[in-house]
């Protein structure tokens, strides 16, 4: 099965669970984003058992 990709814009209260679990237990590619990064990075940190398939993105 081919499953699509999923960017994560905000890891705030709601963002952070619901992009674990779409990571976790749907265990779809995720790639996150937070305007401050440490919590994206605290984000991939608790998620990162879930495989490889977890990035923070990258601005400019």
């Amino acid at each position: 099965m081919n499953k699509h990709r999923i960017a994560f814009l905000g890891l705030g209260v709601m963002g952070f669970p619901m992009a674990g679990h779409l990571a976790t237990r749907a265990g779809y590619p995720v790639t996150v984003y937070n305007r401050t990064r440490s919590r994206a990075e605290a984000w991939l940190e608790k998620h990162a058992a879930a495989g490889p398939h977890l990035q923070i993105a990258s601005t400019p």
